[in-house]
């Protein structure tokens, strides 16, 4: 074999043979973690949590699909929401993966376009549980989707500044606050209280704690990113604040919509109350 012969410093290929390429990627002036194309590079711990997300949102989906058709009748549409979420959150995070391994840049517009769907959904959850045990007021699944959705909406149009940063992230909190009262000590966790499925109530339980505190990184990334002077203005982050903020927010959504619909789908398939035939 003829001895490999290595060329200009940015190329990525090196010919070892005729008829056989060899792959050469490292990190170099310019393309820090070895990307520069559409390959992720080698040392980009990034570019591979936002693979590593997107294959476990497509596994997830997968699995949440499947058990619809073994959980109890009234748990078909909490389980089916679960799918939809990871689902959603799979299609956005195929993108977002890219634009980062090609641009090294963060993916804020796909996430919202993630968190816009799928934040809503998720919240919605809590009315489908109460109800998948018993009569619940409509009208509390609508207040509950609608403060979600304005929530996330506050969040972007601060973003792209059609609102003041300070105004849209407290609007924003503002909305996640009332989520946080109706499901802790509100309207929903009366209802709650008073479910007879201690499945439904760990779940309803559960679901509580990721959305007060595994929410928590959200406002917090938005805060670090827009609203707080270290060491460069707000809203320039540097390139190490960039890759933290990506890594957390990456696995971040893995627990916040992965184990969120696991923990629905555990309730539902612990809960036997209500069937009229045995599971398949």
């Amino acid at each position: 074999m003829e001895a490999v012969q290595q060329i200009a410093p940015a190329a990525a290929t090196e010919m070892a043979e005729p008829g056989l390429l060899k792959t050469h990627n490292p990190p170099r002036p310019g393309c820090p973690y070895g990307n520069c194309g559409p390959v992720l590079g080698p040392h980009d711990i990034v570019g591979t949590t936002f693979c590593i997300a997107c294959n476990m949102m497509l596994a997830f989906t997968l699995f949440f699909f499947v058990q619809v058709g073994v959980v109890p009748k009234q748990w078909k549409t909490s389980v089916s929401v679960a799918g939809l979420v990871t689902g959603v959150a799979w299609y956005n995070y195929t993108f977002m993966k890219q634009q980062w391994v090609e641009t090294q840049m963060s993916p804020t517009q796909y996430r919202y376009t993630d968190w816009l769907i799928t934040v809503p959904l998720q919240i919605v959850e809590f009315y489908f549980i109460l109800k998948a045990c018993g009569p619940v007021r409509g009208g509390l699944g609508v207040q509950l989707f609608l403060n979600s959705l304005f929530m996330v909406l506050f969040g972007w149009l601060a973003e792209i500044d059609v609102l003041p940063k300070l105004v849209g992230f407290g609007l924003g909190c503002l909305c996640w606050f009332y989520i946080i009262y109706t499901v802790t000590a509100g309207e929903a966790a009366q209802i709650a209280s008073g479910v007879k499925s201690g499945a439904a109530k760990q779940a309803f339980s559960t679901l509580r704690l990721i959305v007060s505190l595994g929410w928590c990184i959200y406002p917090i990334g938005f805060a670090i990113a827009y609203l707080c002077y270290f060491d460069q203005p707000a809203g320039v982050l540097s390139e190490e604040a960039q890759y933290a903020l990506n890594i957390t927010y990456n696995m971040a959504d893995l627990v916040n919509k992965g184990a969120f619909g696991l923990c629905v789908w555990s309730a539902a398939v612990s809960d036997r109350s209500g069937l009229e035939e045995p599971l398949v």
